[in-house]
């Protein structure tokens, strides 16, 4: 009984990977959909982006480097340690 289920769901499988690959090739410009967020125009219309790039953003715009202060001595270490 359990090999005749995993055989149906291969077979299940590979119909549908025959079907999106024929669907590929009838299309004119046969590509598979590009589904990220960042690529999609009405998206970038709204002004929306993937997290990633939004982090990135962020990031970007938030970090601040710090000088090194050495103390009055001539100490060599940070303070921060």
């Amino acid at each position: 009984m359990f090999l005749k289920v995993l055989l149906l769901s291969i077979v299940l499988v590979g119909v549908v990977f025959v079907l999106m690959a024929i669907g590929v090739l009838i299309k004119k410009n046969g590509k598979f959909p590009n589904l990220h967020i960042g690529s999609n125009k009405e998206m970038q219309k709204r002004g929306i982006s993937c997290a990633t790039t939004q982090d990135k953003m962020e990031r970007k715009g938030s970090i601040k480097i710090k000088p090194l202060h050495l103390g009055e001595d001539g100490d060599s270490h940070s303070l921060s340690c």
